[in-house]
């Protein structure tokens, strides 16, 4: 989930619909086209005010997740060329498009009621206590490591104090080095030098930019190839649903509840992708081993069937695990497995 920067303007007008600058500064040019007749933007502005709005990512795959995210809870909008700004068809909400590294500070200062991104850039943007996590996503999973060369003479993070780190987590690395408990306070007192890079991090070290880096690590393939390993983590991170620790001003009775809805049908439709269905009939004194095959997510449902001796049982079972999990079934004595995938459920949250 790597930082990525966008030279798109985002206008505070689109975020802030009923504050001075769009009703005042803004003015006639704000509203008029050059043909004279109100522009698109003007009237997403005003049509913002009654609305929950919701920052989502504007690119990359964290985009393409949240997408399939949306489809599945059933939030439905049209999104006009070029326009960072879509209203939701069938809710009270609109959907502001940003760059995932700014969606934590619209969020802290209350620019936006609702966001996802992820638990990396909440941590590098100095706003994560400003912030609550609703609920984890299940996508965009990465680690944030320190990096150095396999066959370099530096393999501790302690070898590393009075280096130079090449990054894009300038914050998160100049903690870990330089903060009150850093690494160089406790080890020589050194300064190390933290260099901002946006892009292709991990190629710092062979050009001699830099003595180890600080970078996201998905597979690992793409640090392996340039002849790196890791020797600390940082942080695991994945992409959350967020919102402010502070009520937002445009939270009203009527669209308060928005926010514990999203938050349901997110997590059954992350629910019915993760889990399987699974049915079975077994002999009740082959149960309790059953039962240890299939808790089920909560329970199991445990049912008499007609028939002296036996019962049905049906439980909520990983969808990776699946076949292992009718191998063992059938092992215990189980009949009739039946194995139903889940469209969408509600799994409470």
């Amino acid at each position: 989930m790597s930082k990525t920067s966008d030279s798109t303007p985002t206008s505070s007008t689109i975020l802030h619909p009923a504050s001075p600058v769009s009703a005042a500064q803004g003015g006639e040019r704000a509203s008029k086209s050059s043909f004279g007749a109100e522009s698109t933007m003007s009237l997403l502005v005003e049509s913002l005010k009654d609305r929950l709005l919701f920052a989502v990512p504007k690119k990359g795959r964290l985009m393409e997740k949240t997408l399939e995210l949306l489809a599945g809870a059933d939030i439905k909008y049209n999104r006009a060329h070029r326009l960072d700004v879509a209203l939701v068809q069938n809710h009270p909400i609109a959907l502001v498009f940003l760059p995932a590294a700014d969606i934590p500070r619209f969020v802290a200062l209350g620019s936006v009621a609702l966001g996802i991104t992820g638990q990396d850039v909440i941590a590098e943007s100095t706003h994560g206590d400003q912030i609550s996590e609703l609920l984890p996503l299940g996508f965009g999973k990465c680690k944030l490591q320190v990096q150095v060369p396999v066959t370099g003479p530096i393999q501790t993070l302690e070898g590393l104090s009075g280096g130079t780190i090449a990054t894009s987590f300038e914050v998160l690395a100049g903690e870990l080095f330089g903060g009150e408990n850093g690494l160089d306070k406790k080890v020589n007192g050194k300064k190390t030098r933290v260099e901002y890079v946006g892009g292709s991090v991990e190629a710092a070290c062979a050009l001699g930019m830099a003595d180890g880096i600080v970078d996201l690590v998905e597979s690992g393939d793409t640090m392996r190839a340039a002849g790196l390993h890791a020797i600390h983590t940082l942080m695991s991170s994945e992409a959350v649903l967020i919102t402010s620790k502070k009520p937002h001003p445009t939270l009203t009775p009527e669209l308060s509840p928005l926010i514990p809805l999203i938050k349901s049908r997110f997590a059954g439709f992350l629910a019915s992708k993760r889990y399987v269905y699974a049915s079975y009939n077994i002999k009740r004194d082959a149960l309790a081993a059953a039962m240890k095959i299939t808790p089920g997510r909560r329970a199991a449902t445990v049912s008499p069937l007609d028939e002296e001796g036996w019962v049905a049982v049906s439980a909520m079972v990983e969808r990776k695990a699946v076949a292992k999990v009718m191998d063992d079934l059938e092992r215990t004595g189980a009949e009739d497995i039946l194995i139903m995938a889940l469209d969408n459920c509600r799994v409470g949250v």
